[in-house]
């Protein structure tokens, strides 16, 4: 149900690359949350980093919203990284697990879709490229 990928980048060199990768598959980074620095603002010490990275495509979006408007509670879709430096992990739920839940049939085929880019945006993310 997750997908997820090592990166021996560091965090600010995997936010670039996902950025670019979004662009390049026409997503875009709609939100993102330092959930560290928002824990720590609340007087919580977190030990790892971890950010998390609201994605979407709007016209995939607008797709599954029309068949079964109960899917924006999974929408956007998240990417997160979290670890140290020198070994961070990259990971995402795909969205054909997440659509399950939702008795829509026509919106399978969308979240393979998308699954297929947001795997390949994790893979950019960790400096992996497209593997064979």
């Amino acid at each position: 149900m997750i997908f997820k990928v090592r990166s021996t980048r560091t965090i600010d060199e995997v936010e670039r690359a996902l950025a670019e990768s979004a662009a390049r598959h026409r997503f875009g980074i709609v939100a993102s949350h330092d959930l560290k620095d928002m824990l720590a603002k609340k007087g919580v010490d977190l030990a790892m980093e971890c950010r998390v990275y609201e994605v979407c495509n709007p016209l995939q979006a607008k797709a599954v919203l029309e068949a079964d408007g109960a899917v924006s509670t999974a929408l956007p879709c998240r990417i997160s990284v979290y670890g140290a430096p020198g070994e961070y992990m990259i990971a995402t739920m795909l969205p054909t697990e997440m659509m399950k839940a939702f008795e829509s049939p026509g919106i399978l085929p969308v979240a393979e879709q998308v699954e297929d880019v947001i795997t390949q945006m994790v893979k950019d993310a960790a400096g992996e490229g497209r593997q064979a």
